[in-house]
């Protein structure tokens, strides 16, 4: 790669000083100027907007999906197993990554072919192709919101509770659905503190009838946490439970 880098620059260096008619690499320019019609200050805000959304992408994948639930239960699980770097941050992330996508890929599907699709074709608009593809993300996050926080965002909105599901602003929704997954990862979370709470009590209280009161009870805890786990294939049902809620 390095020879390859270093033939290139001095091809480069040969055209400049030769002088050749062609150029060896295109010019590109960029430039900001006054817009003389309606239809470029029109071009110039949507193109505004699709780089708007691109640089929100991540924040709008994690806060609109189950990411949130998934990646929340997989961190409660390796601190409850007191290894605070075992699976690594970049493990926990990829690993809640593809189980979205494996989670969301039925609500993704529907989008691509009842909005998406369609766009392209130029059958829909974009207003209309944005409100078709909102549907069917605003029918998972309505599945998995609890009413009681759906309420209190309508309330501290002053907003009327509509009548339909569907009918539900996105504002509304979106805030109401992630507390709602929160507190979901977190009731997960509990129930998956238990069993090595009770292997820690168990280490405590034999090390102190022991009199070994210098040596840490989480080093003699953590092998039996880890047996433990192995043996009950921890990650199949701690991905099993997590998978299953969305269903």
């Amino acid at each position: 790669m390095v020879i390859f880098l270093m033939l290139t620059a001095g091809v480069i260096l040969t055209a400049t000083r030769t002088g050749y008619a062609q150029p060896v690499l295109p010019q590109i320019q960029i430039g900001v100027g006054g817009a003389e019609d309606p239809q470029e200050v029109a071009v110039s805000l949507q193109i505004l907007a699709l780089l708007t959304i691109l640089a929100l992408a991540p924040s709008i994948i994690i806060m609109t999906t189950a990411f949130i639930r998934i990646v929340v239960v997989l961190s409660f699980t390796r601190s409850a197993l007191a290894m605070q770097q075992t699976p690594p941050n970049q493990i926990i992330i990829g690993l809640a990554l593809f189980l979205t996508f494996f989670v969301m890929a039925p609500t993704w599907g529907e989008i691509n072919e009842q909005a998406l699709q369609p766009y392209l074709a130029g059958e829909l608009g974009p207003e209309e192709a944005f409100a078709t593809a909102v549907e069917p993300l605003k029918e998972f996050m309505y599945r998995q919101t609890r009413s009681r926080d759906i309420r209190l965002f309508l309330q501290l909105g002053e907003t009327v509770r509509p009548e339909e599901p569907a009918d539900i602003p996105l504002h509304v929704l979106i805030p109401a659905f992630v507390i709602s997954e929160l507190k979901t990862a977190f009731q997960i979370g509990f129930m998956l503190y238990i069993p090595f709470l009770v292997i820690d009590m168990i280490v405590a209280s034999t090390l102190m009838s022991m009199g070994m009161l210098m040596l840490p009870p989480v080093m003699i805890s953590l092998p039996f946490k880890i047996m433990l786990f192995v043996m009950v294939d921890g990650w199949y049902l701690v991905v099993n439970s997590v998978i299953s809620g969305f269903q």
